[in-house]
């Protein structure tokens, strides 16, 4: 129940933000349109809007509720994808073709901000499909593994006392059983490859 009810709050948080933050947006837009206000001042407020609008688009995947039959086309994780790597650090290639549970694709969500926090300089993820497994590759020239948050997600029943940042860490092992997935990883280095 308490798992249920940290999703449902995911997801209500994430509903409830996307609409003013999408109004802002386009008040920002109406400014430009007019003329009325231009300047770094207004590229500032515009691409903080649409930084934070890609957020909670992965956030309300990763974090929300998603129930097995519901599905999520390939367009519209290109689409919350590349909106999030605009700017950043990180490069998506999702490989994965056609559409895909929405379950599968909140663990695969879930995952990336794991390796996230393993590539502080950047780096490249690929998200690919090898029959039923998902097969997710990150590179980067210096990884940073936290093991304690990385073991128990192989490690289930571990006692750990996760931090705010590693919340993707204490939710992916029960969000991964109740998608009767199992997880593999296999880190070196320069790569983490995680199979489920």
């Amino acid at each position: 129940m308490q798992d249920r009810l940290a999703t449902l709050v995911g997801s209500r948080i994430c509903h409830d933000l996307i609409s003013p933050i999408g109004a802002i947006g386009n008040g920002v837009e109406l400014l430009e349109l007019t003329g009325a206000s231009s300047g770094s001042e207004l590229s500032l407020i515009s691409e903080s809007v649409q930084n934070a609008n890609a957020r909670i688009r992965f956030f309300r995947i990763a974090f929300g509720a998603a129930y097995g039959d519901q599905i999520i086309s390939r367009k519209d994780v290109l689409s919350i994808l590349t909106a999030n790597a605009r700017g950043g650090r990180l490069t998506y290639y999702w490989q994965a073709e056609g559409e895909h549970r929405r379950d599968e694709v909140r663990i695969a969500f879930l995952l990336l901000l794991c390796f996230e926090t393993a590539m502080p300089t950047g780096g490249e993820v690929t998200v690919q499909r090898d029959g039923e497994d998902w097969v997710m590759t990150a590179v980067s020239d210096r990884l940073k593994i936290d093991e304690e948050p990385w073991n128990g997600l192989t490690h289930m029943g571990s006692s750990i006392d996760y931090s705010a940042s590693h919340v993707q860490f204490a939710m992916l092992p029960t969000v991964m059983a109740g998608s009767h997935r199992k997880l593999r990883t296999d880190i070196s280095a320069t790569q983490i490859v995680a199979r489920f």
